[in-house]
């Protein structure tokens, strides 16, 4: 791809990424962006999205609600965003997302830069105890991710592509 080519994707047609929620499409994946992420979420109630409390040291991220609401927590606090509203998510800001109401929530998360989009989970362990980030890796070609503590190695969870 040439940095003058235009990509045109049909966003609900693009596989869904191993995840938490019931979908996740890589957008930026699909089109080739190399300077933001753009996913797009589909969450149920209580599902999270992405993984866990987390914080990514150098990127910063926007969640856009397209449909109905979800639950920020935050160090400084739990932020409700319903549809039409956004949140900025700083640098190096611990949070984590779950859907909430009575029907799926359709959230946007963009962030950059996408060269420092790595996150680090902040979760207690049910294994070891320790408060870790999670290591994972890819498996069955990609369609599941393992998630293990970085601690003692412990599986965590699996992850899968959604229903849909």
């Amino acid at each position: 791809m040439t940095d003058r080519e235009f990509r045109k994707v049909v966003v609900d047609d693009l596989p869904d990424a191993p995840n938490p929620t019931r979908r996740k499409k890589e957008v930026d994946e699909a089109v080739g962006a190399t300077e933001f992420g753009f996913n797009v979420y589909v969450a149920d109630p209580g599902e999270q999205l992405p993984w866990a409390r987390h914080r990514h040291p150098d990127h910063e991220e926007l969640l856009y609600v397209l449909e109905g609401t979800v639950r920020v927590e935050t160090s400084d606090g739990e932020h409700r965003v319903g549809a039409g509203e956004a949140l900025f998510v700083p640098p190096d800001a611990t949070q984590r997302a779950v859907a909430t109401g009575d029907g799926p929530a359709r959230v946007i998360a963009v962030g950059a830069p996408k060269t420092s989009d790595g996150a680090i989970i902040e979760e207690t362990c049910p294994e070891c105890g320790a408060e870790t980030d999670r290591e994972y890796e890819a498996v069955d070609g990609g369609e599941t991710y393992v998630l293990s503590c970085a601690d003692c190695g412990a599986e965590v969870e699996r992850l899968v592509a959604g229903p849909e």
